[in-house]
């Protein structure tokens, strides 16, 4: 009785599913789309017009043009500098606990009792933006020195 009970939903649900699959006529031809169009179910035919079966040449479209890419918001608006570089302007903080920024770049090291939010200051290191960090923004600054200005 109980083998009964697990059957009969079975067998239910598996006609229903077969129902839903055997949208068709039945005679082989492709149902409509609810656009009213036919799906495609053979490569189209070459052109009628071309002699010997090979479709003609015709112009050919210019291929599409590439956009350059947009740059991301909260980015550096000016490309990261190479090598050593000093850095003045306001510390602000960041979006995460214990992140500092300066001119979109995140101030990584140096010492914290002077890289403080909303203190003016120069520090200088370098750029290294193959660190990966918890914070969400800026591109990493490695501080050598730091001092207040």
């Amino acid at each position: 009785m109980r083998n009964l009970r697990l059957a009969v939903p079975a067998l239910a649900v598996c006609m229903a599913l077969s129902a839903c699959g055997g949208q068709g006529g039945g005679d082989g031809t492709p149902t409509p789309t609810p656009t009213g169009a036919q799906p495609v179910t053979s490569a189209p035919s070459p052109d009628p017009s071309a002699s010997d079966g090979v479709p003609s040449t015709g112009p050919t479209p210019p291929p599409p043009t590439a956009l350059p890419p947009s740059p991301k918001p909260g980015g550096p608006t000016k490309p990261p500098p190479v090598g050593a570089t000093e850095l003045t302007g306001t510390v602000r903080a960041g979006v995460e606990p214990n992140c500092v920024l300066l001119d979109n770049f995140l101030l990584i090291g140096g010492p914290r009792d002077v890289l403080t939010p909303g203190t003016k200051v120069t520090v200088s290191g370098r750029v290294q933006a193959d660190v990966m960090t918890t914070c969400q923004q800026g591109t990493p600054f490695l501080v050598e020195s730091a001092r207040r200005s």
